[in-house]
């Protein structure tokens, strides 16, 4: 037999064998049994007593296995694997001051077109003045706030400014 014919008879097999069902079994695990976690026994969150003893911390929570007997005490040493990959992320930065103009430029920019709305939900007669004054507050704050912006790099960023596009 040549190789082509060789390569034909396995395409055929493949296109015969296209709509079979593949079988499953413990082989087809991309790990082996012996990786597979067994099942934990479950816990149960148990809140302190009133009449709890001194040495426990107020906000102390236990947990109980319903298995151990009540009066047992849990050993410090064992610590709970759940537990093991938790990352706590520390508390954000607080954030930045605004000065006087920036704070008035963002109460213009949504106090306009809230006046507005409130104004048309309401059923209020609107004079023109009215109807500028907010569209003028929402252009000057939005205005206020695009120039207060700045495009510039940072004071701070030495005489390098590295990679400008």
């Amino acid at each position: 037999m040549t190789p082509q014919s060789d390569e034909d008879e396995v395409w055929r097999q493949i296109v015969a064998s296209f709509n079979d069902t593949a079988e499953r079994d413990s082989a087809d695990q991309p790990w082996p049994d012996s990786e597979n976690l067994p099942a934990e026994p479950t816990r149960r969150v148990v809140k302190p007593s009133e009449e709890r003893l001194d040495d426990d911390p107020p906000g102390d929570v236990r947990t109980h296995d319903p298995d151990d007997d009540p009066d047992d005490e849990p050993d410090a040493d064992d610590a709970d694997p759940d537990d093991e990959g938790h990352f706590e992320p520390p508390p954000p930065p607080p954030l930045p001051k605004l000065d006087l103009p920036t704070k008035v430029a963002w109460v213009a920019l949504f106090g306009g077109p809230a006046y507005l709305l409130v104004a048309a939900l309401a059923g209020w007669h609107m004079e023109g003045w009215a109807l500028f004054t907010a569209v003028a507050a929402f252009i000057g704050g939005f205005v206020a706030l695009v120039v207060r912006m700045g495009d510039g790099p940072p004071n701070d960023s030495g005489w390098d400014d590295g990679a400008v596009v």
